[in-house]
């Protein structure tokens, strides 16, 4: 029986830079977040010094250190051997890409063979979660107490454990006729927010799915296009007459704000957002549009129109159980600022613009 309650203790436990354990079939790796640690955690955590370094295979390849196979997926695991030169400042320097200019690293460096693979792949992803690099210091232990395991975290994350948690009537700039709906699940922080703009008709809603951007949406930040999409898309659907915003709490494409930052130092050194995010140990893009579609399915609507120019978005609904009827273009104009960010999306990652 897996246990998600037991994912939110590791979670806050892997932020507060304590130790966690994760159960795989090869065995169980006891972790020590690099991002959140100091040297002397790390002394108490591996007194013989034998913990190697867990990164993605993202971060591993810019480091020179993933084969071929690895290279293909980003969020592989890796494992890079402990040597006397690898202590705590080096595993820091390895594990934050944005200071590779800045601190040259001294090596030299070893990948070596992993056996926990399914552990060490939901330690990566256990870091996403909780908005921290993919880095651990890690160990095989077979004597970790209450460890958690891929199925616990599974469970943590399913979209269809989220349900309605409250709703109110909310005018809005460009859409005075609406209502907000919250929806959160028992065991994750955040909470998703649909806005229902107009009444229902009786026709498939247009509906925008917008992921939230603290530095677009509140602080009109030039570097994308998030704060103008957003508020195009309420003026776009209170025009259409009946329609929803669902707004995802999936900060940076699902890495969190502190890991967009990063991202975004990375692109002030030349690299791209899809290179950035690599280059961090991420996916292109770890959102999980199923939370949409189980959104949309709680509020009743299974067929809709869907205002994007992302056809990722509309095949992560389709697959959620979510049809499709017709993608509707989101066109805004670029500025000098996000110009070859758009450009990225259109080039890298199929956005249809």
């Amino acid at each position: 029986m897996s246990d998600p309650r037991a994912v939110a203790r590791a979670i806050d436990a892997a932020r507060r830079g304590w130790p966690i354990a994760i159960a795989g079939s090869n065995g169980v790796l006891e972790l020590l977040a690099i991002e959140t640690a100091d040297a002397n955690r790390l002394a108490a955590l591996d007194p013989a010094g034998e913990a190697f370094v867990l990164l993605s295979a993202g971060r591993a390849t810019t480091l020179k250190l993933a084969n071929q196979r690895d290279a293909a997926d980003p969020v592989a695991p890796v494992a890079v051997e402990r040597s006397p030169w690898l202590d705590f400042d080096a595993a820091t320097a390895l594990a934050d890409p944005q200071f590779d200019l800045a601190t040259p690293l001294k090596g030299p460096f070893r990948s070596v063979p992993l056996a926990q693979q399914d552990a060490a792949r939901a330690a990566l992803e256990l870091a996403r979660i909780a908005g921290l690099l993919p880095a651990w210091f890690a160990r095989v232990r077979h004597d970790a107490s209450d460890p958690i395991t891929p199925a616990d975290i599974a469970a943590h994350e399913d979209a269809g454990r989220l349900e309605i948690a409250a709703r109110a009537r909310l005018p809005v700039a460009g859409a005075e006729d609406a209502e907000i709906v919250a929806f959160r699940t028992p065991d994750a922080a955040g909470e998703h927010i649909a806005l229902l703009i107009g009444q229902p008709t009786g026709a498939p809603p247009l509906v925008r799915l917008h992921s939230e951007c603290l530095t677009g949406d509140v602080l009109g930040s030039l570097k994308c296009d998030c704060g103008p999409q957003l508020h195009a898309a309420i003026h776009e659907i209170a025009a259409n007459g009946w329609g929803i915003l669902l707004y995802l709490r999936q900060e940076g494409r699902g890495i969190g704000l502190v890991n967009k930052l990063r991202a975004y130092a990375l692109q002030d050194q030349g690299f791209d957002t899809v290179d950035a995010n690599t280059r961090l140990g991420f996916a292109i893009d770890a959102r999980d549009f199923g939370v949409a579609a189980r959104m949309l399915t709680l509020l009743g609507q299974d067929k809709v129109r869907l205002l994007t120019n992302n056809p990722e978005k509309v095949a992560g609904l389709e697959a959620a159980g979510v049809t499709v009827l017709e993608r509707v273009p989101h066109h805004l104009p670029p500025n000098p600022h996000n110009a070859r960010y758009l450009a990225t999306k259109r080039d890298r990652t199929g956005h249809q613009l």
